[in-house]
């Protein structure tokens, strides 16, 4: 009986140093001796497959950048990384449940998903936009009265063009995808007439498609919007060693470094150019580094 409560005692222990480090980041990690990044399979240039199991891209690179200093405040410079696929629809359950530790890809930073989640320093601004055939003759959201619009599922397009077809009164017929890259595809392959999406996203997606010719980027852009690393909510200690990376990084001038490989060199697997010049929003927060969400 004795050993019976012993055991008991020992699993209770042990359940409670798992508690204490469910909203502690660095704790975890500690005590782990591993942390979990995310990264997206096809959010270019931010995060994506560049081969098998090789995650690489602009926020990549700041996960990196974040892991390094995750080393040094725990004094465990041998600590593991391990890499976590996520997509659009399971990154903030994820992060949430503790099966990822931190989301550096191409996330909006808005009030509604701040509920669950905290944001890092916002690190790039963007705007809903269509990747469409050039021979399809669209040149605005005008043009896709009464046809198919591929979105990806959970992302905050989804809300935005909905409410821009309501107003509209335009009759689009959305399809849901998984992900950035099955969208694309339909696009393509003449199974969707546009996808809507950020639109450094479709420019990335575009630079890698099989034809980037035979595609282009239309339309106004809808609304802008902030992208921003995820942290677990109710975590400062975390949160603050991003957001101190982040801030390094823009104040050292290599985050603008970081940008020009990114948006402007030839990026892999196709060693094809974005050609996407910083916007006066992101050269505004480098001056003056904000967590401000989107409307």
């Amino acid at each position: 009986m004795k050993r019976a409560h012993l055991f008991a005692a020992a699993v209770l222990a042990a359940l409670l140093a798992g508690t204490a480090h469910a909203g502690d980041t660095l704790a975890k990690a500690a005590a782990a001796g591993k942390v979990v990044f995310a990264y997206r399979e096809s959010s270019v240039p931010f995060s994506y497959l560049a081969g098998v199991d090789q995650p690489v891209g602009f926020s990549v690179d700041l996960s990196k950048a974040i892991l390094a200093e995750v080393k040094k405040q725990t004094g465990k410079p041998g600590l593991e990384v391990g890499w976590q696929a996520v997509t659009s629809a399971n990154r903030i359950p994820l992060l949430v449940n503790g099966t990822i530790d931190l989301e550096c890809g191409s996330t909006t930073n808005n009030s509604a998903r701040a509920k669950e989640v905290d944001f890092a320093i916002n690190h790039f601004y963007t705007g809903t936009r269509l990747l469409v055939k050039k021979s399809a003759g669209i040149k605005d959201w005008a043009d896709l009265k009464g046809r198919k619009v591929a979105i990806t599922t959970g992302t905050t397009n989804m809300q935005v063009v909905r409410r821009y077809n309501d107003d509209k009164g335009l009759g689009i017929e959305i399809v849901s995808t998984k992900d950035h890259a099955d969208a694309a595809l339909l696009v393509e392959a003449g199974r969707a007439d546009a996808f809507a999406m950020d639109d450094i996203l479709l420019f990335g997606l575009k630079a890698n498609a099989k034809d980037p010719a035979a595609l282009e980027v239309v339309g106004e852009s809808l609304q802008v919007e902030p992208y921003a690393c995820m942290v677990r909510k109710d975590d400062p200690k975390f949160k603050a060693l991003v957001d101190g990376v982040i801030t390094g990084l823009m104040k050292s001038g290599e985050f603008a470094r970081l940008y020009d490989k990114w948006f402007l060199q030839p990026i892999p697997p196709k060693n094809q150019a974005i050609g996407l010049p910083m916007s006066k929003e992101l050269q505004d927060n480098i001056k003056s580094p904000s967590d401000k969400p989107a409307t």
